[in-house]
């Protein structure tokens, strides 16, 4: 028992606080007070008014850019676009339940995302690289924080799609969101245990071979990294399925 005066034991916050910030920004879409081509506040604006930390604005940023709800034009900002009318091409998350449904996406992805690879070193811009750096060393940084780091891998992938500058492989990437991460529908969302962000480590070492195989525009080299990252990641989850 406590004794008299004690204060209260803070109540564990188990809802992210990027989700709580998705909310707000997505209420604010969909009901018209952020109008279609509108440009969002800047991240420091976002911070500020909303008292969260950067990180917490850009993974905010990214589930809605998954939503479809904003799209980012680097060294320009963000914009609305508004909640899509089209019924599009899409993988709900009952679609994503069980291992098997996530081996299946990973089959899916090394078919796309293999050759995206290769075209994002033929075609990749100074700013395309910039942002596959940041979206790595922020994996990096929330690893350091014993953080699990699925907006961060998300970003990565999701810019070497735009930097096919093909826009339908970022419509099929933004359409499947951070489901496409196997860890975002599969690993109990706990702080990482050791075991754990070692593997996330192997993980990032398997990207920054691929982003150096993008910067020096090398589609073979490019082709190569991602298929052996997205093959590594289904015989990861091969294997953890095994008795």
């Amino acid at each position: 028992m406590k004794a008299p005066g004690t204060p209260p034991t803070p109540r564990r916050r188990l809802r992210p606080l990027a989700l709580d910030l998705v909310d707000d920004l997505g209420a604010r879409i969909r009901d018209g007070r952020l109008a279609p081509g509108e440009r969002l506040p800047t991240e420091a604006s976002i911070m500020a008014r909303f008292g969260v930390s950067r990180t917490v604005v850009r993974e905010a940023l990214s589930k809605l850019q998954a939503e479809r709800l904003v799209h980012t034009r680097h060294g320009v900002g963000t914009f609305v676009v508004g909640p899509s009318q089209e019924a599009g091409f899409r993988i709900d998350a009952q679609h994503l339940e069980t291992l098997r449904d996530v081996i299946s996406m990973l089959e899916l992805r090394i078919g796309v995302e293999t050759e995206a690879a290769a075209l994002a070193a033929m075609r990749r811009t100074p700013a395309n690289l910039a942002a596959m750096r940041e979206a790595l060393d922020d994996f990096e940084r929330a690893l350091g924080q014993g953080q699990d780091a699925v907006s961060a891998d998300f970003r990565f992938h999701n810019e070497i799609a735009r930097a096919t500058q093909n826009a339908h492989f970022v419509a099929l990437i933004g359409s499947l969101g951070t489901k496409i991460i196997p860890r975002a529908r599969l690993d109990p969302p706990a702080p990482a245990d050791a075991e754990h962000l070692a593997y996330l480590r192997r993980v990032n070492a398997e990207h920054e071979s691929l982003y150096d195989a993008i910067a020096a525009r090398d589609p073979d080299a490019a082709r190569a990294a991602m298929r052996t990252h997205l093959s590594n990641s289904r015989e990861r989850r091969r294997r953890a399925a095994r008795p």
